[in-house]
């Protein structure tokens, strides 16, 4: 029996580690979802250099040629793309004599005085590694300012929503009776109508712009995280440790965000996730209908308002560049919240 404590006492004693520490091992042993946390983080990256104008700073400047094909895609091009020739009619065209005309002073006062204010001619590029659009602006700098503006929608929108959710969540899960009555009938309210429906009024009420689409999809999209919120606040408010904090006379503020909302945090971390996703394709659905961002500013919604008109002429490249970041983007999110939940999930790590 002695031999036997003995034996037991050499053993070290594991560290106890948090549910934390658990779930990012398990999301390192998963491939793809650990992949796809390396491409959100690097179109994070890409956004932050597009917020601070160290990437696509120029994205506006007019560089080339109207609608200037991709090299990259199309392999070399030496020859500029077709301009819009006008038909010249046949026969002779009669002008007006100058005393018949009433503004040929003023044509020939401009005419001495237009070298006075002739800009110089800009030479443009014939071609572009992914294409110019039709004010012959870089694709490529556009889709990259326009992750950065839907990045920044995205992110913003869903903080603030979660912080809204959470709110409104923990003080009728908590409180109940009248609370809980009174924010239960205004979730009823908002979740009776559609939410494109609802997007929509908002954003036409309170106009375009960046500031302005962050606020109306934060307003319009807090209900998923007040339910989830409300069901885990009733889960735990008659727990063992939220009642021994009640015994040494914690404050119910403290019990509420001190000891209850951390146990339930990582719930509110897979659902900032999902919220990313969804508000970064209802910021494209706006914009692209023209409730979105500002006519200065850039977006994929924006950018995929411009695609009818140009694929009616036969110029997909800007299309392609769209999709081909939004699908990106957002296939990665998606795989990593599947990630995160199966990773954060405390039954299959006690399992």
């Amino acid at each position: 029996m002695t031999t036997l404590q003995n034996r037991t006492a050499d053993v070290p004693e594991s560290p106890s580690r948090s549910l934390w520490a658990l779930g990012w091992q398990r999301l390192r042993r998963d491939r793809v979802g650990f992949i796809s946390l390396w491409v959100v983080l690097l179109f994070m990256l890409m956004a932050l250099a597009g917020w601070l104008n160290l990437l696509a700073a120029n994205w506006s400047d007019e560089i080339a040629l109207s609608y200037a094909p991709p090299t990259l895609l199309l392999g070399r091009i030496t020859a500029a793309p077709e301009q819009m020739v006008v038909p010249q009619v046949p026969g002779s065209i009669q002008k007006l004599k100058p005393s018949e005309d009433p503004i040929a002073d003023w044509l020939q006062q401009a005419e001495q005085s237009k070298m006075a204010y002739q800009l110089p001619e800009v030479k443009k590029l014939a071609s572009l590694p992914f294409g110019a659009d039709q004010r012959g602006r870089d694709i490529l700098a556009k889709v990259v300012k326009g992750t950065a503006t839907s990045l920044l929608v995205g992110c913003l929108g869903a903080l603030l929503s979660i912080l809204i959710g959470s709110a409104l969540g923990a003080l009728a899960g908590y409180w109940g009776r009248w609370i809980d009555d009174g924010l239960m009938w205004f979730y009823s309210v908002f979740t009776s109508v559609p939410d494109m429906l609802l997007l929509l009024a908002f954003a036409a009420v309170a106009g375009r712009g960046i500031a302005t689409i962050i606020l109306v999809l934060s307003l319009t999209t807090w209900t998923g995280t007040f339910r989830l919120v409300r069901a885990e606040f009733i889960k735990n408010r008659s727990r063992e440790y939220v009642q021994a904090a009640d015994a040494i006379g914690a404050s119910h503020g403290r019990r509420m965000f001190i000891h209850i909302l951390p146990n339930v945090s990582h719930l509110l971390l897979v659902q900032f996730s999902l919220l990313m996703v969804g508000l970064i394709k209802y910021e494209v659905i706006l914009s692209f209908l023209g409730f979105g961002v500002d006519v200065k500013q850039v977006s994929w919604g924006s950018m995929l308002a411009e695609v009818p008109e140009e694929l009616l002429q036969g110029y997909w490249w800007q299309l392609l560049m769209v999709v081909l970041f939004m699908s990106t983007l957002v296939t990665a999110f998606s795989m990593l919240t599947d990630a995160l939940r199966d990773a954060l999930d405390p039954r299959q790590i006690v399992a």
